[in-house]
């Protein structure tokens, strides 16, 4: 049977910042301790191995570009990276009460100049994804998480595509 518990405490009903009520001001959990959102949190892990996927390969950037200025900015992206890989396996232990297991999902390209356009693909493929989890959210803080994430890779997008075209000449 399964177990109602009010939106604005987790079990076993200490306070939480997040809100995943319904319209009775309480959420479902399954008799195992899980919310029954199978799909965002199948997103979820996808997003994680992609965060961490991308954190090893900008690693690698950084260590191959010539010009300094390229290598402070792929570190202050990769570090946004960690940090979203950070707040989405919170969020992750949130709704599964297990923490994410990181795989590589994406092998990193062999040179620096394969990598930076792979790594423009891939920040503007996860700006429609993260998007479209932040539609998918009944949470106002899942919601807030995936928004802020997708402004953040359409930002990384930007400057990885600066420098695709400054190493092209």
């Amino acid at each position: 049977m399964p177990r109602y518990v009010p939106s604005r405490y987790s079990y076993p009903f200490y306070p939480s910042p997040w809100n995943y009520g319904n319209s009775h001001g309480s959420r479902h959990i399954s008799s195992n301790g899980t919310i029954e959102n199978r799909e965002i949190v199948k997103d979820l892990q996808k997003a994680i191995n992609g965060e961490y996927s991308a954190i090893i390969c900008y690693r690698f950037l950084e260590t191959q570009a010539k010009e300094k200025t390229d290598r402070i900015r792929i570190e202050e992206i990769r570090k946004d990276e960690e940090r979203h890989l950070s707040e989405m396996s919170r969020l992750y232990f949130y709704l599964t009460g297990r923490n994410a297991k990181f795989e590589q999902s994406e092998k990193c390209a062999a040179t620096y100049q394969e990598g930076l356009v792979q790594a423009f693909d891939d920040e503007q493929e996860t700006v429609d994804f993260y998007n479209e989890i932040a539609d998918k959210a009944s949470s106002k803080y899942t919601k807030r998480v995936f928004r802020r994430a997708a402004l953040d890779e359409q930002n990384h997008a930007v400057w990885f595509l600066r420098m695709v075209t400054k190493n092209k000449y």
